[in-house]
């Protein structure tokens, strides 16, 4: 992309994903690499309601990611443990196992709204350790295994 883009958060278009009793998400992009957007980086607003998280626990193996929570509470698991985050947290999440995080939405209030900023690449490789699965996500190329195999993203969830 070669020009500035500025847009407000309300014409952004929210995609409602809901595919397992546990996990459920609203997601609106603002920048990605392999849409053409930008050349090294991925912008994100995600929604996670109450009881829900959007994501199993995870790490990427080449890309750092960045969360600024901009409104609600939830708790963040990473390898240190579980600890609540609210709005104005900032949190940083480094490339490797170290990195690994999941984000739950814990009360029955308001939705946990946050800011996700990433690196991109043109393939991320993604652990799930509690699963034992692997994904591999780029350009053209969504896919996740367990040790038999392909299988579903939720498998094991």
């Amino acid at each position: 992309m070669s020009e500035i883009k500025v847009e407000n958060i309300e014409n952004l278009t929210p995609k409602h994903i809901n595919r397992h009793e546990n996990y459920e998400y609203i997601k609106r992009d603002f920048v990605k690499k392999w849409t053409g957007d930008c050349e090294g980086c991925v912008v994100i607003i995600y929604e996670i309601p109450p009881k829900k998280s959007n994501y199993p626990y995870h790490y990427h193996n080449s890309k750092e990611e960045v969360f600024y929570i901009i409104s609600g509470e939830g708790l963040l698991r990473t390898p240190e443990g579980e600890r609540k985050v609210k709005a104005g947290d900032i949190m940083f999440f480094p490339a490797g196992e170290k990195g690994a995080h999941k984000l739950t939405k814990t009360s029955d209030n308001e939705n946990l709204k946050y800011i996700d900023f990433d690196t991109a690449h043109k393939i991320d490789v993604c652990t799930y350790p509690d699963s034992k699965k692997v994904a591999i996500w780029g350009e053209g190329y969504n896919k996740v295994y367990n040790e038999k195999g392909e299988t579903d993203y939720y498998d094991g969830e």
